[in-house]
């Protein structure tokens, strides 16, 4: 599989940006990511759907990083930014607000005025993913896109993974920074707080995703609880 065709360790953010933007590495998410924004759903028939792959967004000296896991497909597939116009970013940026980490409690599209405060949002996967399940190659070719904004977003001190896979793809992006990871390596749990030897605290929670909102599996209380303790340790 071709491998990205820039160097990493210096690269400015909107180089980085430009990069994500224009990758084609994975064959079955550009075709996925690409259907999709043609053929649409009724309820956004009329759109122009983004239809590349999604970058990171967010204040380049952001003490908060927050990790999901992929684009949806209807959602930043369709509007390019993270958790923008969907059920996940529904829930998660009305948090976000009420914990004064955005200034307004929704994301509805690219220039509707969402601003980030302290924070920044990325994902482990780039593209939107066939019934969202990235496979082990795809995760492994994006994983460069993190390990980048790992190292320039030097601000970092409280990581929010939301989601078993983006706890553990974070991980394994800072072991490819250099970082030795604790052995064993640390249980993924709703709530788990770890404080990593390279000074960062990973908090980890179940992603905000229609499954587990309507299942109950994770609720609006919960959920909140999370970005109560990100804001607590950050002041």
């Amino acid at each position: 599989m071709p491998r990205q065709s820039f160097q990493f360790g210096s690269l400015p953010s909107d180089q980085l940006r430009n990069a994500v933007i224009s990758c084609r590495i994975c064959p079955r998410l550009v075709n996925h990511r690409e259907a999709v924004a043609v053929t649409k759903v009724r309820r956004f028939m009329h759109e122009d759907y983004w239809g590349k792959p999604v970058h990171g967004f967010g204040n380049s000296k952001a003490k908060l990083l927050i990790i999901g896991l992929a684009p949806g497909a209807q959602g930043s597939n369709r509007t390019g930014r993270a958790f923008t116009g969907d059920r996940s970013g529904e829930l998660l940026y009305q948090v976000l607000y009420d914990n004064e980490f955005c200034n307004q409690p929704e994301s509805i599209r690219q220039n509707d005025g969402l601003q980030l405060t302290n924070c920044y949002i990325t994902a482990v996967v780039r593209c939107a993913p066939p019934r969202n399940k990235p496979l082990p190659e795809e995760f492994a070719s994006c994983r460069p896109y993190l390990i980048e904004e790992i190292r320039l977003l030097r601000s970092v001190c409280v990581v929010v993974a939301l989601g078993k896979l983006a706890f553990d793809h974070y991980f394994k992006a800072c072991q490819d920074t250099g970082h030795s990871v604790p052995t064993p390596k640390p249980r993924f749990s709703h709530g788990g707080v770890i404080r990593l030897p390279w000074g960062v605290t990973l908090v980890s929670s179940y992603h905000p995703s229609q499954q587990n909102t309507q299942t109950g599996r994770l609720t609006h209380s919960m959920f909140n609880d999370i970005f109560a303790m990100a804001r607590s340790m950050l002041s």
